[in-house]
């Protein structure tokens, strides 16, 4: 039987640990989110893009004055770069706040939906049929 030698990794070892990492499903979830969120990222940056910055934002900033941000420096600092990242932050938030907000309401609808959907049990009717059968059960026995 051969030995390895001191320091030598096993045969199967490293690539074995490697195997055994990737065959988890840790490592295809994380994978699908980050490809998920990189598609979704992209969804985002459009609509603040396209449909947002120019229906909201660009008539607030005209109509604030401030139509140049990245202009407002205070010596080396580019405050106005800093307040513009800022203000898209609060924005995509707040859409993506919205759009978390619709889609549980959403899924509260379609799980309200699915209750009424089921069968009512009559209450009534299967005690009035378990006294009935007791009632037969108890004259057998007679």
């Amino acid at each position: 039987m051969a030995r390895s030698m001191p320091g030598q990794a096993k045969v199967g070892g490293l690539f074995g640990d490697f195997k055994t990492f990737l065959s988890q499903g840790n490592v295809v979830e994380l994978a699908t989110a980050v490809i998920i969120g990189g598609a979704f990222g992209k969804v985002v940056q459009s609509l603040m893009d396209n449909v947002i910055t120019p229906i909201i934002l660009d008539p607030a900033i005209k109509a604030s004055g401030a139509e140049n941000l990245e202009a407002y420096k205070i010596g080396a600092a580019q405050v106005g770069l800093f307040l513009s990242a800022v203000l898209n932050f609060i924005v995509v938030a707040f859409v993506i706040f919205l759009m978390i907000r619709s889609l549980e309401a959403a899924k509260r609808r379609t799980a309200r939906a699915e209750a009424l959907a089921e069968p009512e049990v009559d209450v009534q009717a299967q005690l009035v049929e378990s006294i009935n059968r007791l009632n037969t059960t108890v004259a057998s026995k007679m």
